[in-house]
């Protein structure tokens, strides 16, 4: 689930392994690149942390962040 912290939605993602989380990772970036939305994010073996927000909007969360959530809920 997404939780709204520090002016970002963010969500821990757990995979079975690192291939799972890079394809993963993959995924969220071909639909990220789409939206002209790109998100911050870090990756350790089978973890993938993703943040989301509007840089230029002020680094606040907005609808366009709420729309990538929901692309991104569908990756998994």
């Amino acid at each position: 689930m997404w939780t709204e912290e520090n002016n970002a939605l963010h969500r821990q993602f757990k995979f079975a392994d690192f291939s799972a989380a890079f394809a993963f990772i993959t995924r969220v970036a071909l639909a990220a690149e789409k939206m002209d939305h790109h998100p911050d994010w870090s990756n350790a073996y089978n973890t993938v942390d993703i943040r989301l927000s509007s840089h230029d909007a002020g680094n606040r969360v907005t609808d366009r962040d709420r729309k990538l959530a929901k692309i991104i809920d569908g990756l998994c």
